[in-house]
């Protein structure tokens, strides 16, 4: 009786299955623990070392700490949005997550940019901008993945939603037509 009884997962798309255990594995929610870890980690040593400086910081230097903490906070309540529902299909948060980290990736790109612009040499200010766009190239990459994912997890749903067709009666066609209510 202790068995396991595979009842349960009988008609059930193979594909689905490979879907499931992927969005709930013990990886994806590490994977989600550490992103947490590392926003929330990220924006407390920040507003640690803005809170410890004996003197006033620059303006400048104040905006981007302030920043780059809301940054750190994003990702800190996205990771423990993710971790605190019970839902087994992610996709949803994928998309989220993808368009975070693009969001970041471009304001991050310009900023660079402009700083590199303002204090470096042409080079410098090339460097920074292809730089950027490389890594904007790549986030946006990630959200047409996800994007593309949680299509095909909608489609998957979908499918399984729809009514199984009725296997033909033994009797035919035929014998309907042929039975007649007074």
């Amino acid at each position: 009786m202790s068995e396991h009884d595979p009842a349960p997962l009988r008609g059930v798309p193979e594909e689905l299955e490979r879907a499931l255990a992927a969005e709930v594995s013990l990886g994806s929610r590490m994977r989600h623990v550490a992103v947490g870890l590392a926003g929330g980690c990220g924006a407390a040593l920040i507003a640690v070392l803005w809170a410890t400086e004996p003197l006033p910081l620059p303006a400048r230097t104040q905006a981007a700490f302030a920043g780059l903490i809301a940054v750190g906070l994003a990702w800190a309540a996205f990771a423990g949005r993710v971790l605190s529902r019970r839902r087994p299909l992610f996709a949803r948060d994928r998309v989220l997550g993808a368009r975070l980290g693009l969001a970041v990736t471009v304001v991050t790109g310009i900023a660079g940019t402009a700083l590199a612009a303002v204090r470096a040499t042409t080079a410098g200010t090339l460097a920074t901008a292809l730089a950027g766009a490389a890594l904007i190239g790549a986030a946006g990459l990630v959200l047409v993945r996800a994007r593309s994912h949680r299509r095909e997890l909608l489609r998957l749903r979908d499918a399984l939603r729809q009514p199984a067709p009725e296997p033909p009666s033994a009797s035919g066609p035929a014998s309907t037509s042929s039975r007649r209510l007074p």
